[in-house]
């Protein structure tokens, strides 16, 4: 039994490794190149431990902590939120292809951010109207989903995948009226749709925090009853776990968790799907285990996805969710294609 503990912890410091290093990379990277020597000279003079580096003009102050540094940490909190959401829904509907997209959350933050845009009130409250209707419409969707999947007093999982699609392709329909309707705004729509991290800033940040870091606390307290439902519901129940309320936590953890991250981010696909399965072929199944570990490879991997969306082709830059969906796409066709295979060997 030691040994699995002490190859996790490995695995964890690893991936605490990896965030630290992708952190740094994302910060010094850029049209402006900030070595990652002064970065970390940068960050001591700022908390304190160090003197300011000399020679070191405002102007690179000012580009690493106003506009790569909140970058950098909201692309890292956006991948926590997605792979832990993505973890949790995997677990509650018993399938590595399931990811924070679902149950049709993303789509109602779609929703509520493309009518403010089209309301002309992306400037009002300091820019926070959008990523504020986009929450407040994923939380509704979420909400709206569960209603409609609870037949008295249960929600069978495959009756709330089943409403979850139907809702997310009502909503999809409705956003291609507006968007037809959406003249000037289009541009505006198409490149939030898209996913990116372009908007980044300190406001954005603190915005997002609270809801994510209380989703990541609920995940983790609970990871050992997620283990539970992978018994199946009876079984579960009978080793004391109260099932629909545990269902509801957890669909509303995970709902909560997506929100946040797509409401400061826009669409961002597939790593939800990615993170958690990649790790649960190192780390297992056990999700004391996989969830920390997924947390943060989804942090690692967002800052880098989104590192590469600003540097592949400088100085343009391309939408972060186009290029994990380049990644992503081919991955969920290995999904695909290995569970076929299982399907298969099975009968």
């Amino acid at each position: 039994m030691a040994r699995p503990r002490t190859t996790h912890r490995f695995v964890l410091a690893g991936m605490v490794v990896l965030l630290g290093v992708s952190i740094l990379a994302g910060v010094a990277f850029g049209s402006v190149g900030i070595s990652p020597v002064t970065s970390v000279q940068l960050f001591a003079w700022k908390l304190h431990l160090a003197a300011r580096p000399a020679g070191v003009p405002e102007s690179t102050v000012l580009i690493l902590f106003q506009l790569r540094l909140p970058r950098v940490l909201l692309g890292a909190l956006v991948g926590a939120a997605l792979a832990a959401a993505g973890t949790l829904f995997q677990a509650l509907f018993r399938n590595p292809m399931a990811d924070p997209a679902i149950i049709g959350v993303s789509s109602g933050a779609a929703l509520g951010a493309i009518l403010v845009i089209l309301a002309g009130g992306g400037a009002v409250a300091g820019g926070l109207a959008i990523p504020g209707a986009a929450f407040l419409g994923a939380v509704a969707t979420a909400f709206l989903v569960y209603r409609l999947a609870r037949l008295g007093p249960s929600v069978q999982v495959a009756t709330l995948l089943l409403s979850g699609i139907a809702v997310a392709a009502i909503i999809s329909a409705c956003i291609s009226m507006v968007m037809t309707l959406s003249g000037q705004d289009i541009r505006s729509i198409y490149f939030w749709l898209l996913g990116g991290l372009g908007s980044a800033s300190w406001q954005r940040l603190a915005l997002a925090v609270p809801f994510v870091v209380l989703g990541v606390a609920l995940a983790v307290s609970r990871a050992g009853d997620l283990n539970l439902t992978a018994l199946g519901e009876e079984r579960a129940g009978q080793l004391g776990l109260e099932v629909e309320g545990f269902k509801r936590l957890m669909l509303g953890t995970g709902s909560i968790l997506t929100a946040a991250a797509v409401s400061v981010s826009g669409l961002i696909g597939f790593v939800g799907l990615m993170t958690p399965h990649i790790l649960r072929l190192v780390v297992g199944s056990d999700h004391r285990r996989l969830l920390p570990a997924s947390i943060l490879g989804g942090a690692s991997f967002m800052i880098l996805a989104d590192l590469a969306a600003r540097t592949a082709i400088r100085p343009e830059e391309i939408p972060v969710g186009a290029v994990t969906a380049l990644l992503g796409g081919p991955f969920f066709l290995y999904l695909l294609r290995r569970e076929r295979r299982a399907a298969g060997a099975g009968a």
